[in-house]
């Protein structure tokens, strides 16, 4: 029978040993895959063989035999470090091309290969979501078994890569994709090594078969009216169309920008913020009122209920608080716009959450690093963490109905107006 038996965890035993030897199932699991892993070597070597046991040289003698074993190589896998023995192939085919001597290369495991491709892009998202580089070998080493192949150079090498990708997004071209809707935001991260912080310009858009889509990630200037500028310039260069409604806080930059370049684009307020302006021009003792007011008005079954919502909130407060009643009603038309687009979106279209929950995971991140080095790490740190969010991001409800919203569709309290131009017709009398 076989028993595994735990290290002890406490005492002088603990303080003395420093790493746990391996449980029984662990090198079980390890072990498997070695033999899996030399089983299909084995198979690949010896289909490669026999794919050219007709080729033979002058004397009879085949071109292509096995030639012994190359020397062990330790493999970084999710099971853990593998020793592995790689058969080797003796080719003697030449190449008519070239001239030179055929080589076979292993589609399973290639020369140049010390990890696996899941650790590979494992290795870079840890350090992403939490430990330093420095807690990599004790913390990953430890789990694997082994520290080699896990020093911060080697951290830092992969991480190089994230500049390079970041670059390349920001240069693709988007006339092949049609952006509905758009969140835009601006997101403040400190920079370890500089005194100003990072400003994070930010677009995220609903393609038309309702799946959202990171659309641009770029640095800007304290989201100036310029910096937006800039980016929507530059993606409207690329080939992006005019969306439909953009969503985003009440940042002047980036509406007067968003005039400037997709003029025919409408505008939608951002109710978590608006609530936090409000809330900042009233006393703490009014706030639990004018939350359930403001909700009243945002969450209300209709735009004539959301208006009859506001001439309360402005009853209650107006008298009192005129600026704080103010922030709301000139901005009315821009709060309520969400009404005229179907009423499966308007949960999507109140708030930039979007953006908002995306970047909880960054600035968690800078508060383990104490922020990135420089604008440029800081860039693509941003990038790679929403990359990884992106692939879990759900399509918006009813996302049959953004394509209709950019045909231009009619929506009243939510609902699609199949004829609008169509009166109604009498009745007989």
């Amino acid at each position: 029978m076989l028993t595994v038996v735990p290290e002890p965890t406490g005492g002088d035993h603990a303080a003395t040993t420093p790493a746990p030897t391996p449980t029984l199932i662990d090198e079980l699991v390890r072990e498997g895959a070695r033999r899996m892993l030399a089983e299909a070597l084995k198979a690949e070597v010896d289909a490669y063989i026999a794919a050219f046991a007709g080729e033979r040289d002058e004397a009879g003698r085949r071109l292509v035999v096995r030639n012994g074993h190359h020397q062990p190589r330790t493999v970084l896998t999710s099971a853990g470090a593998i020793e592995v023995h790689v058969p080797r192939v003796n080719d003697k085919r030449i190449d008519e091309a070239t001239g030179e001597r055929r080589r076979f290369s292993s589609a399973i495991l290639p020369p140049w290969c010390r990890k696996s491709p899941a650790i590979t892009e494992v290795l870079p998202l840890l350090y992403l979501h939490g430990p330093s580089t420095g807690d990599f070998v004790p913390a990953l080493g430890q789990f694997l078994g082994t520290g080699h192949g896990l020093s911060a150079p080697v951290i830092t090498k992969l991480t190089e890569q994230w500049n390079a990708e970041q670059r390349a997004f920001a240069a693709r071209d988007l006339s092949g994709v049609d952006y509905v809707y758009l969140w835009a935001d601006g997101i403040h991260l400190n920079i370890r090594l500089q005194e100003h912080k990072l400003c994070l310009l930010v677009l995220i858009g609903v393609r038309a078969d309702g799946r959202k889509e990171l659309i641009a990630l770029t640095d800007g200037y304290r989201e100036s009216t310029e910096s937006w500028a800039d980016l929507l310039r530059d993606c409207a260069r690329r080939g992006m169309r005019a969306p439909v409604l953009a969503i985003g806080d009440g940042a002047l930059g980036f509406w007067s920008a968003l005039a400037e370049v997709f003029p025919q684009t409408r505008a939608q307020r951002c109710w978590f913020h608006k609530i936090a302006n409000v809330l900042g021009a009233l006393p703490k003792s009014a706030h639990p009122g004018a939350k359930k007011a403001l909700a009243d008005i945002w969450n209300a079954e209709s735009k004539d209920h959301a208006l009859a919502a506001l001439a309360a909130f402005e009853a209650a407060y107006g008298a009192k608080f005129p600026k704080a009643v103010a922030k709301v009603t000139d901005d009315v038309e821009n709060l309520l716009a969400f009404y005229d687009y179907p009423a499966e979106h308007w949960r999507h279209l109140r708030t930039t959450n979007p953006i908002e929950s995306t970047f909880a995971t960054v600035r968690h991140r800078t508060k383990v690093t104490k922020g990135p080095g420089s604008r440029a790490a800081g860039l693509a740190m941003a990038f790679k963490l929403i990359e990884s969010a992106q692939r879990r991001w759900r399509a918006v409800n009813g996302a049959h109905l953004v394509a209709l919203v950019r045909a231009g569709a009619t929506f009243i309290e939510g609902k699609l107006v199949e004829r609008p131009a169509e009166s109604p017709v009498p009745t007989a009398a």
